[in-house]
């Protein structure tokens, strides 16, 4: 299951500053949509699973696509559910 958690719980879990997942979630390093969602114009949840996942194999970058083909297919079988 996919965790969607705010900039402070991603900050402590991921040992980052909040700085950082800003400005990685601001140059395009972190996808929105894949690891990160927009929820209201003030309001920003990161996947925690995905950018754990990024940062494990951020230079291999064949395995962390996997990750996010998993990711999106898991969205698509639940959209189908409902």
């Amino acid at each position: 299951m996919y965790q969607f958690v705010n900039k402070q719980v991603a900050s402590e879990k991921l040992n980052l500053s909040c700085a950082t997942l800003k400005k990685y979630r601001l140059n395009g390093t972190l996808v929105e949509g894949t690891h990160w969602i927009k929820v209201n114009c003030r309001c920003i949840r990161y996947n925690l699973e995905l950018v754990q996942d990024w940062l494990k194999n951020r230079y291999n970058p064949i395995a962390h696509n996997h990750a996010i083909s998993l990711y999106h297919a898991s969205t698509r079988r639940k959209r189908r559910k409902d």
